[in-house]
């Protein structure tokens, strides 16, 4: 079969699935009162979306990795595949919890910022050992065409990465199809060098996660049908955060991934800033909420950061290509 069968063939089937199935998943979600807890991140105003449903991530985390095994079988021989795997659904699986906990208790504490943080950390370390012999211990530096060998600090470095891009997706998480079309455009420059690279297993995992992001992004976008919770949000930072190590693409996402990293940047900045100094630097952070108080309309702030995300993944891109 060829590579453009195969890609066709795991986007239709990532797509189709998740857009047929949602609407029986949110009528099953409201039935059983599973609605979107008020985030203690988010604006008066957007107080009347607790009843939306959330945990939609674990569609487009499940059935893209489905899709992908039927369509390529041999993908569950592939080491590099099977991490990538497992680093989505481990990571998926603590927000899953999270998103359970705050069904459960209805409100939006879940799990405890340390007990999360947590969790990450203890996965990325046992990924890291288990596929150990994938693990080069480099970084690559476009550009400058040379691999730092860092040895052992490898591994806290892979930790962070982890930790920082699954939080970083997590606050985008905040507006009507903000977070899902940022990390559509975030992925398409992995699928292209997975592609040029020949990493074929990887490529068609991918697309299967763009299918189904597509799909989920129908009943997401304004106003949102479905919100993805921590299932998905967490899900696709351990992606982002498994494809850079395994690709060797580490600075390749971070400038991919632009819009994660100034969402980070900036709460970063905020909570510093208030800890030291007791004043904001911004208005309000994850920074998207600072665009609404300004009137900005939230779907004009949605499509802007989608124009900048699809900006950066062509930096990361081009950075990937010529680096």
């Amino acid at each position: 079969m060829s590579t453009m069968i195969l890609l066709t063939l795991g986007f239709a089937l990532s797509l189709g699935a998740v857009y047929l199935v949602m609407p029986s998943y949110i009528s099953a979600l409201k039935r059983m009162g599973m609605n979107q807890e008020v985030s203690e991140y988010a604006l008066e105003e957007f107080k009347q979306k607790a009843k939306t449903p959330i945990m939609g991530g674990l569609l487009f985390v499940i059935f893209p990795v489905i899709a992908a095994i039927v369509i390529k079988p041999d993908m569950l021989r592939s080491s590099e595949a099977i991490f990538v795997i497992l680093s989505y659904l481990s990571y998926c699986l603590i927000g899953f919890l999270d998103d359970f906990l705050i069904l459960k208790y209805h409100n939006n504490l879940g799990l405890s910022p340390k007990l999360k943080l947590l969790m990450q950390l203890v996965f990325s370390f046992i990924l890291y050992f288990l596929f150990r012999p994938l693990m080069t211990n480099t970084v690559y530096f476009p550009f400058l065409h040379k691999e730092l060998n860092i040895g052992w600090l490898y591994l806290p470095f892979m930790i962070f990465m982890y930790a920082a891009e699954a939080n970083a997706v997590n606050f985008t998480d905040g507006m009507d199809g903000l977070c899902a079309g940022v990390s559509f455009f975030a992925l398409l420059p992995f699928i292209l060098l997975a592609l040029s690279e020949g990493h074929l297993n990887l490529a068609v995992l991918i697309i299967c996660v763009l299918g189904g992001l597509l799909g989920y992004l129908y009943y997401n976008h304004f106003p949102a049908k479905i919100f993805m919770g921590d299932s998905g949000s967490l899900a696709l930072g351990g992606l982002f955060a498994a494809l850079a190590v395994v690709m060797h693409k580490e600075i390749v996402l971070f400038f991919a991934g632009g819009v994660f990293v100034w969402e980070m940047f900036c709460v970063v900045l905020q909570l510093t800033s208030v800890i030291l100094f007791h004043r904001r630097i911004f208005s309000y952070t994850p920074i998207h909420y600072a665009f609404r108080l300004k009137g900005i309309a939230e779907k004009r702030i949605v499509s802007s950061f989608w124009v900048i995300s699809f900006g950066c993944a062509f930096i990361g891109f081009l950075i990937g290509v010529f680096g």
